[in-house]
């Protein structure tokens, strides 16, 4: 059920409002304020340690076959949370690895960041929302 509200702003605060809608591509202020209660809601969930699903999206150059190893290690290691695991290459140099997770928030922010610090990952990421 869908209820309405009034909602005051100062005068800045509702200009950076209606920037972020635009940039985002949302259809009313109403949607994106929607948007940002249910994304905080869910980064709070992750702080208490509630059940969540995510992915954790890894860049890194497929031609350091040592990275590929490192990766399958911590994956074996961690098989209670893992759902799935593809790679994607996205070009002669750079491979595209995402792992789809489900689990208590804390172990997959530990799974994320151990996975994240291999070295030579280009760049890593961890996108979680509730699983409930």
């Amino acid at each position: 059920m869908l209820r309405r509200f009034g909602v005051s702003l100062e005068e800045d605060l509702l200009e950076a409002l209606d920037t972020y809608v635009k940039s985002n591509g949302f259809a009313n202020r109403s949607q994106a304020i929607r948007f940002l209660v249910e994304k905080n809601i869910t980064e709070e969930k992750w702080h208490c340690n509630n059940v969540v699903a995510g992915a954790v999206v890894l860049m890194y150059n497929q031609a350091d076959k040592e990275i590929a190893l490192e990766i399958e290690q911590v994956q074996q290691n961690n098989q209670t949370l893992i759902l799935s695991s593809s790679q994607y290459y996205v070009n002669r140099n750079f491979c595209l690895h995402t792992v789809t997770v489900l689990g208590e928030a804390k172990r997959l922010t530990a799974l994320a960041e151990r996975l994240i610090s291999i070295k030579g990952i280009k760049h890593g990421k961890l996108v979680m929302s509730r699983a409930d």
